[in-house]
């Protein structure tokens, strides 16, 4: 297979740039894109314009003092009139809850799908990637931190509705739309208007995400996607409260959900020195992979980089890295690879069976592509994952 994208971005980064044209789309590392959002004065943005991007929001109820209770994730907000939700983004008027961020993308960009990291789906091929402003958590290490952390009218933005992403979508080439950058559950409404309207059309579409989400909304919304990959930030409560300001519970309780509708899922594990990388810690973590998610879901350990609030903490050492792969191993994860280190051979997929490498990967580029009918074409061995648009 001839590699289609590869990327100068690290991995998880987002980017407010979109090629300027179809051909810059195959050339993602090489050519200058143009900018998507026009950045305009705050008193532009917290104009009547701002309306476009408002709607009532789902994933809510009423309450009898003016006051809603938000559904959609575990924080259950219930804010006063005029108030806006921990997330930022969803505000009661009037004792209805409304959604800011209904179309307002404030980073878009084409990606390699292995930037994500997805490595079981569609390698190679291109997803058209839209963040909107907000989240609902606050990690202290966030690489995105000017956007997940913005208020909505603070962070330029495009009014990008979802016919216009599809055409985007369409018009470089892209098979996949991704919610991605940001936490795409906060924008629920964005989401799921997009996704169906792209289903539709042929399109897949795809949510990077923290997985803090109640069970009733990951259906509704992640239950449209093709494919899910969840950021596990640890597997302790105490590294949650303390840097992720979420909790581990309703995370776990999210990728067992998304096993249980069938969705592909991958989980990111950010390796942070002397914070999550403890020996039992990622022995524990591996063996609740495989008891209940099963020894194929593909385990991405990722290279952390000093960013946000925690400038004083070192990169992760290449040895930790591999130490944290070996353990999966011993345990008996199947595809368990290393990130955000261009060239590590721990980045290729390998057969479980018989050993032999299938895909070959530098950095976000496919180098060789041997799986054939989703198989390893040496033994036979079927290598779970989305291979092609017709699987």
């Amino acid at each position: 297979m001839t590699p289609r994208y590869s990327s100068r971005w690290p991995s998880g980064s987002a980017s407010t740039l979109i090629p300027d044209s179809p051909q810059a789309a195959s050339t993602a590392s090489v050519a200058e894109p143009a900018f998507v959002a026009s950045p305009v004065a705050a008193a532009a943005r917290r104009s009547n314009g701002d309306e476009r991007f408002v709607t009532e929001a789902r994933f809510y109820h009423k309450l009898s003092n003016g006051r809603v209770h938000c559904t959609l994730c575990p924080r259950e907000c219930n804010p006063g009139d005029g108030v806006r939700g921990y997330c930022g983004v969803r505000e009661n008027r009037g004792g209805v809850l409304y959604t800011l961020v209904h179309s307002r993308v404030c980073a878009a960009h084409i990606d390699p799908v292995e930037k994500k990291p997805l490595f079981h789906y569609l390698p190679g091929t291109g997803a058209f990637s839209v963040a909107t402003a907000g989240c609902n958590v606050n990690c202290k290490f966030c690489q995105n931190w000017e956007l997940s952390q913005a208020a909505p009218e603070d962070a330029p933005a495009e009014f990008m509705p979802p016919e216009k992403v599809l055409n985007l979508a369409l018009q470089y080439h892209c098979p996949t739309i991704a919610f991605t950058y940001t936490e795409p559950i906060i924008a629920s409404e964005f989401v799921v208007d997009t996704a169906e309207l792209a289903h539709r059309n042929g399109l897949r579409t795809i949510a990077i995400s923290n997985g803090y989400i109640h069970k009733d909304a990951l259906e509704a919304v992640y239950g449209r996607m093709d494919a899910v990959k969840i950021d596990l930030k640890a597997f302790s409560e105490s590294y949650y409260r303390k840097t992720v300001a979420g909790e581990l519970k309703p995370v776990l309780e999210t990728l067992v959900a998304l096993a249980k509708l069938g969705k592909w899922t991958e989980i990111v594990y950010l390796l942070v020195p002397a914070l999550n990388d403890g020996d039992e810690e990622l022995t524990a973590l591996a063996r609740w992979i495989k008891e209940n998610l099963g020894a194929d879901v593909p385990l991405h350990f990722s290279q952390f980089h000093p960013d946000y609030k925690m400038l004083d903490v070192a990169v992760t050492p290449v040895p930790s890295l591999e130490r944290a792969k070996q353990i999966s191993d011993a345990v008996g994860l199947h595809f368990v690879y290393i990130g955000n280190v261009p060239g590590h051979p721990a980045q290729n997929t390998c057969c479980p069976q018989c050993g032999s490498m299938l895909v070959e990967r530098t950095g976000f580029e496919i180098q060789k592509m041997l799986i054939r009918d989703g198989a390893c074409p040496f033994c036979a061995h079927a290598i779970p994952g989305i291979w092609c648009a017709t699987t």
